[in-house]
């Protein structure tokens, strides 16, 4: 039997209260709403651990079709903990970075729409240069725009 080997990473999942918000600020960061729709059944909760659950999903992609962002809300179960304000040495999955063309432009654009700087924009030897920031609903996003 041949060996089990990863092909492609598929998505990163994030769940928030509002699915339209944060696919407007995602849209603004430049990705692309791929589809939307309503998970719901004892075979989705089966894969979740979570038994019968209704879930409303939205698909992101990257412009180069690459990577995939899915974006959650419960309707039920409802959300039971939250972790979108833990600072960036808490433990678990943290973040999500995107490689952006124009740093400074997009963090303007996105502070003037309400996302927040964490800490402040960097440069990385003459590689990038690089911010987190904390957009919709709290969530933390890297940005890294590479110099050439």
């Amino acid at each position: 039997m041949e060996k089990s080997k990863l092909l492609q990473m598929n998505n990163m999942g994030i769940v928030v209260e509002n699915l339209d918000n944060a696919i407007s600020f995602f849209t603004e960061v430049g990705l692309k709403l791929e589809g939307r729709a309503i998970i719901e059944g004892e075979w989705a909760g089966k894969v979740t651990g979570l038994g019968n659950q209704s879930v409303e999903i939205a698909m992101m992609v990257t412009p180069d079709g690459h990577s995939r962002l899915e974006i959650s809300r419960f309707i039920y179960p409802k959300t039971i903990s939250d972790h979108r304000t833990a600072p960036v040495n808490s433990l678990g999955y943290l973040r999500i970075m995107f490689t952006v063309n124009n740093l400074d432009e997009l963090v303007s654009r996105l502070i003037r729409l309400g996302a927040e700087l964490v800490g402040e924009v960097v440069q990385y030897e003459n590689s990038y240069k690089l911010c987190y920031i904390r957009g919709a609903e709290g969530l933390l996003v890297g940005l890294a725009e590479p110099l050439e």
